[in-house]
């Protein structure tokens, strides 16, 4: 839908430079003018006043904390944004750094209006390499930031040698294994870089990176949230399927942070993307199979207390009769 409108999520733990990319993405010289969705938690905000007076339009939305308000709120003001749209090119909503992105990636999956007028184009997490490996140590939020990532801006790098970069990203590895990386200082990533990139597009990811659902297992130990991926030869059975992720959500939900897939479905020449944030999944053809390529079925769970067998076992269980 040529007409929706990009909107970038803004991640990333208290400290880690959102602000600072934030200011940058509207001061540089672009040519492109952004409204701004502030999500703050408590009562008083204060990221507003620390964002630079620019053209921009800036809203702001306080308890963050709270999904249901969140989601509420940020489909209001969406909704506003909409008879506004000759005004800006894109959206940026920066979550407060206390915040699981999901609610707000949520907002893109739940509401039709919503779905129909924007396209969720990045979740964007600002990662402090000086002290993120002690934050993974002692919040679950650090972690949930980086899970949800599609891109994630490694900054502060001139804080770190580059053994402890590279351990850095080992860890970040570890959580998201198909994550982008950018190394930057004070947040001085290219803004093509970061703005504009379709990075929640499966089809775009699938076309710059074959192998981005690859069907290896992934399987960690040394941290609370671990990704499984695994692939299947036969067709999937759409009911079979939907059935089974309808279950599983239902049932793990909480604990399942990002799900993407590609599905071969039988008799059908276009493939079909699934992705889903905790409970709320969406999918859709999104093009033709390669002739000559495999039409094999891939999926990828990222979460907590990932049981491999049971998803092996279900996913398995989903395709044709053989």
């Amino acid at each position: 839908m040529p007409d929706q409108i990009p909107v970038t999520v803004l991640t990333g733990y208290l400290g880690a430079g959102k602000t600072t990319l934030l200011n940058r993405i509207l001061t540089e010289n672009h040519g492109k003018k952004f409204a701004v969705v502030i999500n703050e938690f408590g009562e008083l905000g204060v990221d507003n006043d620390l964002v630079v007076d620019a053209d921009e339009e800036v809203f702001e939305m306080n308890n963050g904390c709270i999904c249901c308000t969140v989601r509420g709120d940020l489909i209001r003001i969406l909704s506003n944004l909409m008879k506004r749209r000759e005004k800006f090119d894109g959206i940026i909503v920066e979550t407060t750094g206390l915040a699981d992105p999901a609610p707000v990636a949520q907002t893109f999956f739940v509401d039709e209006d919503v779905k129909r007028a924007t396209k969720l184009d990045a979740i964007v997490t600002v990662v402090d390499a000086k002290h993120l490996l002690a934050r993974l140590n002692d919040t679950k939020e650090a972690e949930e930031q980086i899970a949800f990532a599609d891109l994630i801006l490694l900054n502060k790098m001139d804080l770190v040698s580059e053994a402890e970069a590279v351990e850095v990203e080992r860890r970040i590895r570890a959580i998201n294994p198909m994550v982008e990386l950018i190394r930057s200082t004070k947040s001085d990533a290219p803004i093509d870089s970061v703005i504009g990139r379709d990075a929640f597009n499966l089809e775009r990811i699938l076309v710059r990176e074959p192998d981005f659902l690859s069907g290896e297992d992934h399987h960690e130990h040394d941290s609370d949230v671990n990704s499984v991926s695994f692939e299947v030869s036969r067709p999937i059975d759409p009911e079979k399927f939907n059935t089974w992720m309808t279950d599983l959500l239902a049932a793990k939900g909480q604990d399942l942070l990002r799900t993407k897939g590609i599905l071969a479905y039988p008799d059908e020449d276009r493939r079909f993307a699934f992705q889903a944030v905790h409970m709320i999944a969406d999918g859709d053809y999104i093009g033709p199979w390669k002739e000559g390529d495999p039409r094999k079925s891939k999926i990828v769970f990222i979460g907590r207390d990932l049981n491999r067998p049971q998803l092996r076992r279900g996913f398995e269980s989903c395709q044709v009769a053989g």
